[in-house]
């Protein structure tokens, strides 16, 4: 609940033309705190604060318009409510008058007991108003606080998902150890190049997850397939073939996975409409899909497996480009070639060494493009 403290009710008597009589202080000062000031029509500025609620400005011996007057108190003051005593007015001037804001327009002579009844009016409209900025700002700061919980707990419900994922791919790779480290390349290889194409916050999200369990749907393979020593044959070829569809069944009904989903079920799809498991192709496969096909084929030619020797870099992204608009997209393949050598080989070291903490995949990356930035920045 917002509490709102009454504001003590400060009433300024504004005098613009001669020095006038102290009357209408002494008769309000009973009731209000009340001040008056003897001010030109340059003058506004010096009583520019929210110090009085009502502001009684009497131009009766002045040389301002009504209108004018309120004009430049509205210019300079933000909340107090003006009314305005004048000598005569036509119906025109009042008009002006309200539309510049004034409060109230009371000529010369005038019942005591109206203004008196104008100015509480004018101060409850006042404290109305405050009332109503507080309350707003009140639950404006709740709401900040409230959805900022909510962020905290959605991150941190988040972070438990990631860290439940690690572990079991972790679990996979041991079924797999020819190609220990390959689920951290993967997935830092994909946030690199997911970055360098500028994708969102939200698809750099999927992509992480679903380069993170790609190989989820080896989980339906048997052994013997998957751990053979030698390649594969025609038959086993084909069960091994069928691991995306395997893991987009396991991840179809997991909202939180639906975009890492596609990613799962389309990383083996190609270009040109040659891939499995469903044949699609070019823009219809799922941008981080086709980022991750890169990426994969990537790590498989650089990776040492029993039966030969990991290819070199340079042989690499030679082949990525002979196969850029077969294969591969060729926008995700020039995006590859924009990276520095030097990226991938930092986040291939890193893959193989002995890591007790749990990190953040994201992090890793951002932290490194990051620091090469601010190298740029500075030489």
């Amino acid at each position: 609940m917002v509490s709102i403290r009454k504001p003590e009710r400060s009433l300024l008597i504004l005098r613009t033309g001669t020095p006038g009589d102290s009357r209408l202080v002494d008769f309000f000062s009973v009731r209000y705190h009340c001040e008056a000031s003897d001010i030109g029509p340059d003058e506004f500025s010096g009583i520019a604060d929210d110090r009085f609620g009502v502001i009684l400005a009497d131009i009766t011996d002045g040389p301002l318009r009504a209108e004018s007057l309120v004009t430049s108190l509205r210019d300079s003051l933000v909340r107090s409510e003006v009314i305005v005593l004048a000598s005569e007015t036509d119906r025109d001037d009042a008009i002006e008058c309200f539309r510049a804001g004034a409060f109230d327009l009371i000529t010369k002579p005038f019942e005591l007991d109206y203004l008196e009844s104008s100015i509480g009016r004018a101060f409850e409209k006042f404290e109305n108003g405050l009332i109503a900025t507080h309350y707003q700002t009140g639950l404006e700061d709740l709401l900040a606080d409230r959805s900022a919980a909510l962020d905290k707990a959605l991150e941190d419900i988040e972070n438990s998902y990631r860290v439940t994922l690690k572990a079991l791919v972790q679990a996979l790779e041991t079924r797999d150890f020819e190609t220990h480290g390959h689920s951290e390349r993967v997935v830092t290889f994909s946030l690199r190049l997911g970055l360098e194409l500028g994708l969102s916050r939200d698809a750099i999200r999927d992509l992480e997850l679903g380069a993170l369990l790609h190989d989820i749907g080896k989980i339906g393979v048997p052994d013997a397939i998957l751990r053979k020593p030698s390649q594969l044959n025609e038959q086993e070829w084909e069960k091994m073939k069928l691991h995306p569809v395997h893991g987009f069944r396991i991840l179809r009904n997991i909202p939180f996975l639906s975009g890492a989903a596609k990613v799962v079920s389309q990383h083996h799809e190609r270009w040109d409409g040659n891939g499995y498991p469903n044949g699609i192709k070019g823009e219809a496969i799922d941008m981080g899909a086709r980022i991750f096909s890169v990426i994969d084929a990537f790590d498989a030619m650089i990776s040492d497996r029993i039966y030969r020797r990991g290819r070199s870099y340079e042989d690499a992204l030679a082949e990525l480009e002979a196969c850029a608009g077969s294969q591969f997209d060729p926008v995700v393949v020039e995006a590859f070639k924009n990276v520095p050598r030097e990226d991938w080989e930092y986040l291939r070291e890193r893959s193989v060494k002995d890591k007790q903490e749990v990190f953040s995949f994201q992090a890793i990356v951002e932290d490194l493009v990051r620091s090469k930035r601010e190298v740029e920045l500075v030489h």
